[in-house]
């Protein structure tokens, strides 16, 4: 038997409203903890009543609507905590930093006091023995300090890591529930396909059998697809969030600039309904594979296109009439290298500040929202592949962002 959702909308085309109401009805207590599908059936119930004009059984649904929606969008904004752990984090870091530079500047002063009392003194001996232990000292408080920082930079980029995968949660989960969506429908219906072929070999109409056999092959090719597009998302979570194995393999950098430009669309759309922007692409088909550590290619990438949405944003919130925030990811091939293109039509970046956008902990964001830690690491990780990450801006018109491999 088909699902009652999919039998209430054949009721529907058939205009038999009254018997589509009672099945999407049955639908809801039979998938009630499937919020999703029930969130579905209520908006549909609710136009459903409204067209026979009962209108008190409409607004039932709907307000049965509204407070699922909410529902699951307060579980969906639990994913945006792991930024402010992350701040929070490298707030620590900074401090403990802050105190070693503190421990070696009064190390120094003590040195240098004791290097004028000795020449005061003219105890030569005294002098040379003090200044070798001071020497010793320093040097070990530097290698302390130093194997101190080591430990804290390899934290700070983990848990900017980690940051950016918590942006990308809300992302990668409306990207998996597609899939699955189809693999639920197609499931379904073969369910029913295979029911009646069961029905038609019975009375021995084998043409009419193959019909159905051929219907429910295809069906089960497009489940086989729509599997494999789940489970590339999730390698390519699993891929984001691990440490870098540092070994370059072939990649599609247009697959991967295209996913991780919707992942995080979607993911700050699951934050805010309210966000919006126009996204395009550009990708060099001729490009093919090129060798690269993805997660850390992915990371640069997703990091700019985090970056320019929230700049086209934060213009259009300042209300100016006719801006369409737009967002536009590109690849081209040129003379043996690979350029990757992150465009924004922002307010541009200040030359002020151009200088030092690609310092660690240098930020323009509110206190909370940034770490200033992306632009600095996205630099270091194109360099060490031996390119060169650099920015094109244009005061009040936007911002490019070019990596070249």
């Amino acid at each position: 038997m088909a699902p009652d959702y999919y039998l209430a909308l054949i009721r529907i085309e058939q205009n038999r409203i009254n018997e589509a109401i009672g099945l999407l009805e049955k639908d809801i207590v039979r998938l009630k903890s499937q919020r999703l599908y029930v969130l579905r059936d209520y908006k549909l119930l609710a136009q459903l009543h409204e067209q026979t004009g009962n209108y008190k059984k409409a607004n039932e649904a709907l307000a049965s609507f509204i407070s699922l929606q909410d529902s699951i969008q307060a579980d969906q904004e639990k994913y945006g905590s792991l930024s402010f752990e992350t701040e929070q984090e490298m707030n620590a870091k900074e401090l403990s930093i802050a105190k070693l530079e503190s421990q070696n500047k009064i190390s120094s002063l003590s040195r240098n006091f004791s290097i004028g009392i000795a020449a005061l003194l003219l105890l030569i001996v005294a002098g040379i023995y003090y200044r070798f232990r001071s020497k010793k000292k320093a040097n070990l408080v530097l290698e302390k300090t130093l194997s101190d920082l080591r430990s804290t930079q390899t934290q700070l980029i983990q848990s900017e890591k980690m940051a950016s995968l918590g942006e990308l949660t809300a992302g990668i989960a409306h990207e998996i529930q597609n899939p699955l969506n189809f693999i639920n429908n197609f499931s379904e219906v073969n369910e029913e396909l295979l029911s009646e072929m069961k029905d038609e070999l019975d009375k021995g109409n084998i043409t009419d059998a193959k019909v159905i056999a051929n219907d429910a092959i295809e069906n089960q090719q497009k489940i086989l697809h729509h599997g494999k597009r789940a489970d590339a998302i999730v390698k390519g979570m699993l891929q984001h969030s691990r440490s870098s194995s540092g070994v370059k393999e072939p990649t599609d950098i247009n697959a991967l600039a295209d996913e991780y430009l919707r992942l995080a669309y979607h993911g700050l759309r699951a934050k805010d309904k309210s966000f919006n922007v126009a996204m395009r692409t550009d990708f060099d088909e001729s490009i093919g594979n090129i060798n690269i550590i993805p997660q850390d290619i992915g990371r640069v990438v997703l990091n700019l296109i985090t970056n320019a949405f929230y700049v086209v944003d934060e213009k259009k919130k300042s209300g100016i009439d006719g801006y369409e925030p737009t967002v536009s990811v590109s690849t081209k091939k040129i003379n043996g290298k690979i350029e990757i293109k992150v465009a924004d039509n922002g307010n541009g970046i200040p030359q002020k500040v151009l200088d030092k956008i690609f310092q660690p902990f240098f930020t323009t964001k509110p206190t909370g929202q940034g770490t200033g830690l992306g632009l600095s690491l996205s630099y270091d990780i194109v360099k060490a592949h031996g390119g060169e990450l650099r920015v094109e801006t244009k005061e009040g018109e936007g911002t490019e962002f070019i990596i070249v491999l």
